[in-house]
């Protein structure tokens, strides 16, 4: 962390004229050091995991009597087969591995140190026999020597389940898995529950093996067609906002005209043709092809309707993006920042993950009901599954604050440069250097408040999950009023974070200030709010609904083709999701621009009013808009009123 202003030159700075980024202080430093801290205690978790061999379960395996495979082990007090000698026997071996506990989320069967993985199909137990005399693996219990797997009348209990499927190690893990996985398909369709008819299930797994070209085709077509739109974006932005109308309302009105005539065309087909096999999968396309209709109709209708209220407000978004446009051009490493945060987060995500697989093989050995072992924690310590998930919230809702702070400081040093020549050589990394600095207090304390109402909500929904059919319908009621409540003021905190971030990176104040200053100048400036952030919100929604459309629309077209009949609504929906969330990670940014410059334009407006020595920061473009606003507002004889109240300072002038 870097050097903090003085007090002295805090106290001089407030007698001179307030200037944009002219003074920086480290601001919420208690909250960072309690960052700090947690994240020592995330540390000590993963330590005290690996120091208790939780690590060396995990990579090497242990049998069911508590032996790493692999090395050495000593022994434990009232459990037999456990202190064995297993430096040769380097892999764990289960006799039934398709025996899956649906509820503890583990394998029912008992696990064995072997030298090898049977690499082919073991039929008998002769086969058994031979495997373990010549590869010296032998796959039945310790107490049962291979001489007599054939003999032995425990045999059906010691030794594994027939046929032995063919398996092979894991690589790292040292676990023998059936090549074959298809002894695991029970457990994928227990997994849909909402599914009765199996041949359902078959069905769409078929559609989407079938056509599993032609969705990672479709993805990539979105993924170019993101691209595209932001190049659009930073240099057509004038006429970017009728573009993105009339391709949306044609997008619309096509594909809805395609599903209706797909329809059509399908419900005139005999069906003397089709074969009595493919009878009921043909029906099950033309119910869901009127059913796509319908909804494409009703959302085409609605869409229609926004467009005809909203079309007055359209000047304002030209002027608002073409300004968000030319910030891009300057800062073009912004495109990139949702994937550096990305790969962070994912980067978390395995530490986390790796964590969590500790946890669950450490602690002391237990013998359960059936006489094998089992690790558990005992004590304060089997608290740290909690604290575990606190740290995942936590530290990941860090992650996004730090992006949004980054985004924010780089936008507001562009717009507060008169001179856009005198920009840092990397404004983006000037940002970063700004953020470590200074403000990774206030950015932990934003992301820690995320937290507090995520957890709740997290904890409600567990309930009702398992209270799922249990609860009356007045519980049920408040535990989803509850629930929709809590997601509500996360959403509004998010926004107001977002603003509070923008509002740290120009006053340079800690977090509660800023959220503070923040949200009067949201309040006091609501109809520019309401215009700006609705209506720029809302034609980036239609730039995602575009890459949907588009993409869903080739898709349709594709997946119509096909010579077999398939189910292909799960092809269909894995492809839109996918081209949302590209199209979100692209135009989000943008979304983010859009909102921290309206900040950085109310106190524009405040303090300067474009006379000598007090000239605008802001673009020309949107300093025109603001003009004929005025002249507008004046002539309707509301001009007076409005301008006095429509844009007040986020702080009082020094």
């Amino acid at each position: 962390m870097g050097c903090c202003s003085s007090a002295s030159s805090a106290a001089q700075s407030s007698k001179r004229e307030w200037k944009p980024l002219e003074d920086r202080s480290c601001t919420d430093i208690p909250w960072l050091l309690l960052f700090i801290l947690f994240c020592i205690g995330m540390g000590f978790i993963c330590g005290f995991s690996i120091a208790t061999g939780a690590a060396a379960r995990l990579v090497s395996g242990y049998d069911s009597y508590g032996n790493i495979c692999g090395q050495k082990n000593t022994k434990l007090e009232a459990i037999p087969n456990s202190g064995m000698d297993h430096t040769q026997r380097k892999y764990v071996f289960f006799l039934d591995p398709c025996n899956l506990d649906l509820i503890n989320r583990k394998i029912k069967s008992v696990a064995l140190c072997v030298a090898a993985c049977p690499r082919q199909e073991l039929k008998t137990l002769s086969d058994v026999q031979k495997f373990a005399e010549m590869n010296g693996s032998a796959l039945c219990s310790y107490n049962l020597k291979p001489s007599e797997y054939t003999t032995s009348s425990k045999s059906s209990v010691l030794c594994p389940k027939l046929p032995v499927p063919a398996s092979a190690p894991i690589p790292f893990f040292h676990r023998c898995a059936p090549v074959n996985i298809s002894c695991y398909a029970k457990f994928a369709e227990a997994l849909i529950t909402f599914v009765s008819d199996n041949s359902v299930l078959h069905r769409l797994i078929s559609g989407v093996m079938t056509n599993k070209e032609i969705i990672l085709g479709l993805c990539l077509l979105s993924l170019v067609l993101s691209m595209i739109l932001m190049v659009i974006i930073r240099y057509i932005s004038r006429v970017l906002v009728w573009i993105l109308t009339i391709l949306v309302i044609l997008g619309a009105l096509g594909g809805t005209g395609v599903l209706w005539w797909l329809y059509a065309k399908q419900r005139r087909y005999p069906k003397e043709t089709v074969i009595p096999e493919q009878l009921q999968i043909a029906e099950d396309n033309l119910r869901a092809l009127l059913i796509y209709a319908i909804s494409a109709t009703v959302f085409t209708v609605i869409l229609f309707l926004i467009m005809l209220v909203m079309r007055k407000r359209v000047a304002l978004t030209i002027a608002l993006f073409h300004v968000a446009g030319k910030v891009f051009i300057h800062l073009p490493l912004l495109v990139f920042q949702p994937f550096w945060t990305f790969f962070a987060l994912v980067l978390f995500w395995v530490y986390w993950i790796m964590t969590l697989l500790f946890l669950g093989t450490t602690g002391s050995a237990v013998q359960n009901e059936q006489g094998f072992v089992e690790f558990k924690i005992s004590g304060p310590l089997q608290y740290m599954w909690w604290y575990h998930v606190v740290g995942l919230i936590w530290i990941s809702e860090f992650i996004l604050a730090c992006q949004q702070m980054t985004v924010a400081g780089a936008v507001v040093t562009y717009y507060f440069t008169r001179d856009k020549r005198n920009l840092p050589f990397t404004p983006i990394l000037a940002s970063v250097n700004r953020l470590i600095r200074y403000h990774l207090g206030t950015v932990a304390k934003g992301s820690f408040i995320i937290t507090l109402v995520k957890i709740p909500r997290m904890i409600l929904m567990y309930i009702h999950s398992q209270l799922k059919g249990k609860e009356n319908a007045c519980a049920r009621c408040v535990l989803k009023s509850c629930i929709c409540c809590l997601w509500c003021l996360e959403k509004c905190l998010n926004y107001l974070n977002q603003n509070a971030y923008t509002a740290t990176a120009i006053n340079s104040t800690n977090f509660c200030t800023s959220a503070k200053d923040a949200f009067v100048i949201l309040v006091e400036n609501a109809l520019r709010v309401a215009t700006i952030n609705t209506v720029g919100d809302f034609m980036l929604f239609l730039g995602k609904v575009l890459i949907v459309c588009s993409t869903g629309l080739a898709g349709i077209m594709l997946l119509n083709y096909q010579q077999d009949y398939t189910v292909w609504v799960l092809p269909l929906i894995i492809v839109c999701l996918f081209a949302f969330l590209v199209a979100h990670c692209f135009l989000s940014i943008y979304e983010m621009v859009v909102d921290v410059l309206f900040l950085c334009f109310a106190i524009d407006t405040k303090y300067n009013d474009g006379s000598p020595g007090r000239e605008f920061y802001m673009d020309k473009v949107l300093m025109e808009f603001v003009e004929n606003s005025r002249k507008a507002m004046k002539e309707a004889g509301k001009g007076g009123v409005a301008d006095a109240r429509e844009l007040k300072p986020m702080l009082k002038k020094r």
